[in-house]
């Protein structure tokens, strides 16, 4: 399996981790957690580190008990997003004003956005990425279920 899917995963589980109220900070955690809830066979905090840094993904039966865990859907977790159709994909970018990799104009509702988000104190600022951060994530994992 290819380097690079192995780190999506990775970016993918740490991602429903934070976004989840588990309270999972350390591979210790996750490895402890994760093996109350498989029916199998537990894992070692070493596989819950290799999966966090992207150096392994686990089996298929233990992707479904993390995402039946952590309530995301196991494909999103395992694949990521499903790739848009080309229909998709021009509904997307009239509805964002994207084209391709032109620059995009502001309209007035986002340039207000952006003049009161310069109004905030960095720490406001922080708070409201990590908000949005969130909420994109939601997205995306809605996403993936259809």
């Amino acid at each position: 399996m290819p380097q690079d899917e192995k780190l999506a995963f990775a970016a993918r589980l740490k991602a429903a981790l934070k976004r989840s109220a588990k309270g999972v900070a350390t591979p210790t955690e996750l490895a402890i957690q994760f093996s109350l809830r498989h029916p199998n066979e537990p894992i070692t905090p070493q596989a819950a580190q290799k999966w966090l840094t992207g150096k392994a993904r686990p089996r298929p039966d233990k992707m479904e008990t993390l995402a039946e865990w952590l309530e995301v859907p196991a494909h999103w977790l395992s694949y990521g997003p499903p790739k848009p159709t080309r229909r998709k994909a021009a509904t997307q970018a009239r509805q964002t004003g994207k084209r391709g990799d032109a620059p995009l104009t502001l309209s007035a509702a986002e340039a207000k956005w952006v003049l009161r988000l310069r109004s905030l104190s960095a720490h406001q600022q922080d708070l409201l990425l990590e908000l949005a951060d969130q909420l994109a994530l939601e997205r995306e994992i809605a996403r993936g279920e259809g």
